[in-house]
């Protein structure tokens, strides 16, 4: 109240002739509540920071509001749209609709959200500008933002800029409403395409010519016709109402696909391609000969001979003048565009070892060789050539310095009258190669009496006369310049066009375009902002122009932009065209906006499977209508009738029914969806019935219970009962429940429910609620209910918990087998005694000649035989025959019992995932590139061949387990008590192989004996990996360890477990040795596949080691020899014996024990040298996958003591520039001087004049030889080697030494730029010092039939 007075008073001030408010008016607007709006304005760059503010009455109407804010934004009622802030989904506010501020949704006392945007995608009108067109915008140029260079763009990518300009903000974007002109949108690096459009459609006699082309559709086909979509495309920049258009027509009559997308061209190279392009399509019509009428001319080549004055010359025509900016091996740019034209023309001398032979002299003559200009153009193209050639540096690189170029170009100063008066010339008819690979050169005649039949150019005869009139008229004025901003890498291209309708600079940067200055064109000459003296080149912009063209200034040729009523009457049918097709787009796009997208699941009830699918219906939509659509799109009928189907709200990753639509079947989607949204925090389930059944009713606050019912004489776990529950239910009222649902007694019922993946809770506490013992949206519960005596013992100790902990825990592996060749061999060896290591005694040695078949058939047997004696006899019964088959905890099996749905375990979260989680695998670098060789211990059971077997597909048919559960949806491990506080180890050997207190007196760990189910079957692969491999397809529990993995599949193997290896295949087929045996298999999961190799697996302290050749002079240092096996407490002697056969058998190196060392391999990098007495664990530390290099000696060891060092030095000559082969140095000590004499003994070189460098990197420490000998710390400051900056302080460290008082050799350029090249290929090769990658750079094409070749040797 106290406001309202104060603004009345006020009111009173500010008019002298006021009418008193009666005061009940005034009480009555005072109590009336206000509503506060606050409205952003997105349609503008300019004002999307900005807000509106309005403080209305709630009483004021819609069309009151629009008219305010439209009075306050300055646009004309009725051309934008209001629309809530949020949410963004609701449709715009009625701008004609009478209806109050408060019956519309605003709320009074509260901040009202508002956005004003486009309205059927057109801009507002601005109430001062009545014109909206280009050539009045209604905008003063001084009150505008200006700016020059690349903006941000929707996408950047690929379009590098490291231009930035002062000046440059948002609001110096001016849409296409102010601007008049439509921008192109970047596909992803089309900114040198999109610069090209703009310019050719800003040019009028291009546009108004291919405006008069009308599109034959009988003998091409739309989408390859390039002139037609560049005819579309020129015609909606002229029309559309958009900011931006799509290019992807165009590039897709190119015949380009996505690809070409993210290839940036040279916008040079682009102009002429799409020029012979059109030139091809035009055959035969009346453009056929526009390029070259707009932009062709002709220049002489010629060579004069100076003694006779005898002219040969030829004629080229072009249609872009290339112009240097930098000479070839000057350091100075030319100033301007009339400086490089200039000496383009200028003629240079052939002299001396260049003379010309004269045909009429008759001899070698000095001779004057040039270029004369005889046809200019009426379009004018200048290319800037910025990019160049370091060949100091072997790199592309781009010339930024400053070159002007002027607004009118007089081009008469470059045509030489006398010149063409020559008397005595010769013509030669064909034309020359094309010059510096930009002049467009065709075959052609001298006469051109034929050229002058068109006057878009201007030709120059031999009169002087002709000439002097055509000079007089040969001024260009400028009206594009493209802009290239970045490096010879990659950058941006824009484009900077005059309009000739109102000649006002516009930038086309993308889909932006906007106003510019004279001031901004000459941003684009390039060089340094700022005076920066000598160094200014270095700091020059990298945003500088690349093409300039220019139109001859001729009034009575320049010609205009062709009006939409002056159109051809084929080009209006096109406008028409697009118009319905834009109209078409936005009713589209409005029917996308109304339309509610949401995932549809169904269980398919025949194949029993949940399929997916996207439900897209519009928001008025019924929920009748929506289930008849969700029928369709899941493919029922026929199946299941539609009024057996309804849709029910569903969350998908806890498997909930949230709730049924019971009596909405006619609300609309776009109310029971909550509106249209990007994303929905739930979704729809199809839920159907069979006739007889009845929908069962889910309200919202119950939760979903599946109940699987166990049977504990069976060991069976059913398929799970769907039930609804109230969390406020007490595990009483949950009971009875139960027992109503399945019929199952509720007093001696006990349910168990498993919170999560490693949890069992038993459900004792009769009045304490399902809230409180953990119970969410969606559970499972197992339920029992019989007489046994189970149920008095402690729930850990139960039958039910054993149980219902293996269910948790069994899993499919596929396992495949060794073939029959390898086994046989391998049998055939150990019966000859070849093989030399096998120390175990296999129980059955005799079941070993046997066939795997064999073995398989008699296994399945015993496993049948096994399964009915325990089903006869009771738990108690094990037999002999058995010990493969071990299932202690759980002997009663049945093969024919229920399995589990699929589903059911789905969503349990493995403990690791098999494709990613590798820790249970012992590997390293070298695992994944060598296999080409076994171990030395290996070699003497089975062959060098380890080629990857193919693997067995998993089964698609379900196949029970024992215990009755489908082990398709087996997917997760539940950790027990006993398993709890295990300890894992990790590369040790005693923890690789197991200790002696792990393992009972059969090899077994005793922790494991209660998760001992295994049991295994035959399984023959469908994926043609040949005959005689076999699989068997096993169902274990993964809690068990590798080596009681390992004993249980040796029948099958049909060899001791000692003697094969198992490796584990993973998703993308590479394959890992497992060698832990006391690791469980607890990192597996459903379908797992692993192969079995016979060969001798590891012991306990035993390690496997891969064996690399050091070689320091060889171009590839470290070479691949063989696998072998090291044990702890073996000395380093007796690991070299072990060597020598396998060294001399499969790498035909025949050696003596005392000619080689071990030495430390990191890497790529020789490190420690082992002595003969060290001992592996306890000198020596070893690990799993071990890396050794193997050195070879052309003497006799000289490492006697650690205390020794051993460097490789290599002597630098800097006379030569060569560098010499790698030395050892073996030093008693860490001294410098020791060192410096060792170098000055194998050189020769005085003590006083040594000096060192360490080398760089890894080994062998490659350098160019062009950097070395000043780019290395030559000489250090330290007494010793152990110190900073040296840290010399292990063997195999790389030392470059040189005489000090040798002179580095002079070169000359040549023999540099030799050299660099020379060095960097060796470099290259050696993988050593690469700092410069680029990508290959693909061809640019234009494809004429609308599609590339598939012959790619023409790209």
């Amino acid at each position: 109240m106290f406001r309202f007075f104060i603004n009345l008073i006020s009111s009173f001030r500010s008019k002298k002739n006021c009418e008193l408010v009666p005061s009940e008016q005034i009480e009555n607007a005072a109590d009336e509540p206000r509503v506060l709006c606050i409205i952003q304005d997105t349609t503008n760059a300019k004002t999307v920071n900005e807000r509106l503010t309005l403080n209305l009455p709630a009483s004021t109407s819609l069309r009151k509001l629009f008219e305010d804010v439209a009075s306050k934004a300055g646009y004309v009622n009725d051309t934008f749209d209001l629309v809530w802030g949020s949410p963004t989904d609701l449709a715009p506010l009625d701008h004609s609709s009478d209806k109050s501020l408060s019956d519309s949704g605003f709320e009074a006392g509260k901040k009202n959200f508002l956005h004003l945007t486009d309205k059927d995608g057109e801009q507002p009108q601005i109430a001062s500008d009545e014109s909206g067109t280009a050539d009045s915008s209604g905008l003063d140029d001084s009150s505008q933002d200006r700016f020059v260079g690349p903006l941000p763009r929707d996408s950047t990518v690929g379009c590098s800029s490291d231009y930035s300009s002062q000046s440059y903000s948002y609001s110096s974007i001016l849409n296409k409403s102010e601007t008049g002109y439509v921008g192109l949108v970047n596909q992803a690096m089309t900114c040198y395409l999109n610069s090209l459009l703009q310019t050719l459609y800003m040019t009028p006699e291009f546009r108004n010519a291919l405006y008069n082309w009308e599109f034959e559709e009988s003998e091409e086909d739309q989408v390859t016709s390039i002139p037609y979509q560049l005819q579309r495309l020129f015609v909606l920049l002229q029309t559309s109402k958009k900011r931006a258009i799509e290019t992807t027509d165009v590039t897709r009559s190119f015949g380009w696909d996505s690809s070409e997308a993210w290839q940036q061209h040279d916008v040079q190279e682009l102009c002429r391609v799409m020029f012979d392009a059109l030139e091809q399509k035009w055959r035969q019509t009346e453009q056929a000969d526009l390029i070259n009428q707009l932009y062709q001319g002709k220049l002489k080549d010629y060579v004069r001979c100076l003694e006779c004055g005898y002219e040969s010359w030829r004629v080229d025509t072009y249609l872009d003048i290339p112009l240097v900016i930098r000479p070839y091996g000057s350091s100075q740019a030319f100033a301007s565009v009339e400086e490089a034209l200039q000496a383009f023309i200028q003629p240079e001398t052939l002299d001396g070892p260049n003379q010309y032979f004269c045909e009429r002299c008759k001899k070698k003559c000095d001779a004057r060789k040039g270029l004369r200009f005889l046809h200019v153009p009426y379009l004018l193209t200048l290319q800037l050539k910025r990019f160049d050639f370091d060949y100091t540096t072997m790199h592309r690189i781009k010339l930024n310095d400053r070159m002007t170029f002027p607004e009118e170009l007089d081009m008469s100063p470059f045509i030489d009258v006398e010149d063409e008066k020559s008397p005595q010339t010769e013509s030669s008819t064909d034309s020359g190669a094309e010059n510096e690979g930009s002049c467009h050169s065709d075959q052609m005649s001298n006469d051109f009496s034929n050229d002058d039949g068109f006057d878009e150019g201007i030709c120059l005869d031999n009169t002087s006369s002709a000439v002097l009139k055509s000079k007089s008229s040969l001024t260009y004025e400028l009206f594009s310049v493209m802009v290239h901003s970045g490096s010879a890498a990659g950058g941006h291209y824009y484009a900077c066009i005059k309009s000739f309708s109102d000649s006002q600079w516009y930038s086309f940067n993308d889909q932006h375009v906007s106003k510019i200055t004279q001031d901004d064109i000459r941003k684009t000459y390039g060089g340094a902002s700022g005076s920066r003296g000598f160094y200014s080149s270095a700091f020059a912009s990298s945003t500088n122009a690349y093409m300039l063209i220019y139109r001859l200034k001729n009034p009575s040729r320049n010609a205009k932009y062709l009006d939409v009523q002056e159109f051809p009457e084929h080009i209006k049918c096109l406008v028409q065209k697009e118009k319905e097709m834009e109209e078409q787009e936005k009713r589209q796009r409005e029917i996308e906006r109304n339309t509610c997208k949401i995932k549809l699941f169904c269980m398919h009830p025949v194949k029993m499977i949940m399929m997916e699918n996207k439900l897209e219906v519009h928001r008025d939509k019924t929920l009748k209508e929506a289930v008849e659509m969700a029928y369709k799109l899941v493919n029922l009928d026929g199946i299941v009738p539609l009024d057996c189907c309804r849709l029910v709200k569903y969350d998908e990753f806890h498997e909930y029914l949230e709730k049924s639509y019971e009596g909405e079947e006619e609300t609309p989607m776009g109310l029971l969806l909550g509106g249209v949204k990007s994303s929905y925090m739930f979704d729809l389930l199809l839920e159907t019935r069979r006739p007889e059944q009845v929908f069962q009713l889910y309200k919202p606050g119950e939760v979903m219970v599946k109940v699987h019912v166990v049977d504990l004489k069976t060991e069976t776990i059913a398929l799970p009962v769907t039930v609804r529950a109230y969390l406020n239910q007490t595990v009483t009222e949950f009971t009875q429940l139960l027992s109503r649902a399945t019929g199952l007694s509720a007093d001696t019922m006990r349910i168990v429910l498993e919170r999560c993946y490693n949890d069992l809770r038993l459900l004792y506490v009769p009045n304490k609620t399902l809230k409180a013992e953990g119970f969410f949206r969606s559970n499972k519960v197992f339920i029992e209910s019989s007489d046994s005596t189970d149920h008095q013992v402690t729930f850990t100790d139960s039958h039910l918990w054993k149980l219902l902990d293996r269910h948790g825990n069994t899993i499919r592996l596929y396992v495949s087998l060794p073939v029959q060749s390898q086994l046989n061999r391998t049998l055939s060896q150990k019966v000859d005694g070849d093989s030399g290591g096998l120390e175990d005694t296999f129980e059955r040695e005799k079941g070993n000649r046997k066939t795997v078949e064999a073995i398989l058939e008699e296994s399945t047997e015993k496993l049948k035989n096994l399964s009915l004696q325990q089903h006869q006899g009771g738990n108690n019964v094990k037999s002999t025959e058995a010990c493969d088959f071990e299932n202690i905890e759980s002997p009663s099996q049945k093969a024919d019992c229920t399995s589990l749905d699929n589903r059911e375990l789905e969503n349990r979260i493995p403990i690791s995932d098999p494709e990613n989680n590798l820790q249970s695998e012992e590997r390293s670098d070298s695992d994944l590139n060598n296999d080409r060789s076994t171990s030395s211990v290996d070699s003497d059971i089975l062959s060098s061949s380890h080629s990857s077997d193919t693997l067995c597909n998993a089964d698609s048919a379900p196949i029970p387990l024992a215990n009755g559960l489908d082990s398709h949806s087996i997917t997760c491990s539940r950790r027990s008590k006993a398993n709890e506080g295990k300890k894992e180890t990790w590369d040790t050997a005693e923890e690789d192989s197991g200790t002696d207190s792990e393992y009972d007196e059969n090899g077994k760990s005793k922790g494991e004996t209660q998760y001992a189910y295994f049991r295994a079957e035959p399984y023959t692969s469908d994926d043609g990996s040949g005959e005689g491999q076999k699989c068997l397809l096993v169902h274990l529990d993964k809690r068990i360890t590798l080596a009681a993995f390992k004993q249980n599949v040796e029948t099958f193997v049909g060899v001791p477990s000692s003697q094969f290896k198992v490796f584990r295949v993973y998703a993308n087929n590479q394959e890992f040795e497992s060698v832990r045996l006391n690791e469980t298999l607890s990192s597996f999961s459903d379908d797992n596949k692993m192969i079995i190799r016979l060969g001798r697996a590891l012991k306990k302290g035993e390690y496997r080691v891969k064996v690399y050749q050091l070689l320091v002079n060889d171009p590839e240092p470290c070479r691949f020899l063989i696998d072998s096996v090291f044990a702890k407490g073996m000395t380093v002697r007796q690991s070299k014996e072990e060597l020598l056969l396998p060294l001399k058998e499969q790498c035909k190196l025949n050696l003596s024990i005392d000619r080689f060392r071990l030495r430390k391999k990191t890497w790529k990098n020789p490190g420690t040298v082992f002595l003969d007495y060290h001992v592996y664990e306890e000198d020596i530390n070893i690990s799993s996958n071990w890396e050794v290099f193997l050195e070879v000696l052309d003497e006799p060891e000289k490492m006697k003591s650690m205390s020794q060092l051993a460097v490789l030095a290599r002597r630098w000559s800097p006379s030569q520039m060569k560098l010499e082969p790698f030395q050892e140095v073996v030093l008693e000590s860490s001294s410098v001087d020791e060192l410096k004499q060792k170098l000055s003994e194998i050189s020769g070189i005085p003590v006083e004049n040594t000096e060192f460098a360490k080398g760089r990197g890894t080994f062998p420490c490659d350098i160019s030889i062009l950097e070395i000998h000043h780019d290395l710390d030559w000489n250090p400051k330290v007494s010793t080697l152990n110190v900073w900056p040296l840290y010399i302080c292990d063997d195999g460290a790389v030392v470059f030494y040189r005489d000090k008082t040798e002179e580095l050799m002079d070169l000359s350029d040549e023999d540099r730029n030799e050299l660099m090249k020379k060095e960097s290929s060796r470099l290259l090769k050696t993988g050593h010092r690469v700092n410069y990658s680029p990508r290959k750079e693909k061809a640019l094409k234009i494809y004429l039939d609308g599609a590339p070749s598939k012959d790619s040797s023409q790209d």
